[in-house]
């Protein structure tokens, strides 16, 4: 686990020994969590015709989403105590801020900066941190949105079990208001094509990260969509 977040630009030697046991109990199932997110934005970019460099980079952000987590005390604690806590706790919504922080510190694009940031936003302004609305959001956090509320839904929580993926799919529809309808439909194209195939593993991962890495030193391009 420690190799990842190596690669990631996280240093483990800085968290406190509570940290670091949290990293190790949890990290596997973040990056369960991020690599199924990663892939699924990247098949969604795609389906939208979106540039490839803007696919990668959107994978990387899907795969780094949720790494503030890692640095909430309400989070360690909630793994000890009551699990179900955690996810009602208020400021556990400071976790998008917190990996925004921790990642700009490693010098990630602008883009991937603001896709975590902003990846809990909702088309219609009732998400956070910044009640941003429509076109407001970034794109890419715009894109990790639909695609980690899908996977989170369809994973296993401490309080329920995973939905079904139909079910899943219903009960976004029924919230469809939070979500950017073309990038909906995309994520509904790429979901109904017997073609797709939304990897669980990681053959890919390593090359892309090291791209996005060695890149991040050199450039931060920010994609600017046409209005």
């Amino acid at each position: 686990m420690e190799d990842y977040l190596e690669k990631f630009g996280l240093d483990i030697s800085a968290l406190s020994p509570e940290e670091t046991a949290v990293v190790q109990y949890s990290m596997e199932s973040e990056l369960r969590h991020g690599v199924v997110v990663s892939n699924l934005a990247f098949a969604v970019s795609r389906e939208m015709g979106l540039p490839e460099e803007i696919c990668l980079e959107t994978a990387l952000a899907g795969m780094l989403h949720d790494i503030g987590k890692l640095r909430l005390k309400g989070y360690i604690n909630g793994q000890k105590e009551d699990s179900l806590m955690v996810e009602e706790l208020r400021y556990v919504r400071m976790h998008s801020m917190l990996g925004y922080e921790e990642l700009k510190k490693s010098s990630y694009s602008d883009y991937v900066l603001k896709s975590v940031l902003h990846h809990h936003e909702n088309y219609d302004g009732t998400g956070y941190p910044d009640n941003l609305s429509g076109r407001d959001i970034p794109l890419g956090a715009r894109i990790i949105r639909v695609c980690d509320v899908y996977t989170a839904l369809r994973s296993d929580r401490p309080y329920r079990r995973a939905f079904d993926g139909n079910t899943a799919m219903e009960m976004m529809i029924e919230e469809v208001k939070d979500f950017d309808m073309e990038i909906f439909l995309a994520f509904l194209r790429v979901m109904h094509d017997p073609a797709q195939h939304i990897r669980q593993d990681t053959p890919a991962l390593d090359a892309l990260l090291l791209k996005e890495r060695a890149k991040s030193h050199n450039t931060d391009k920010t994609y600017k969509e046409e209005k």
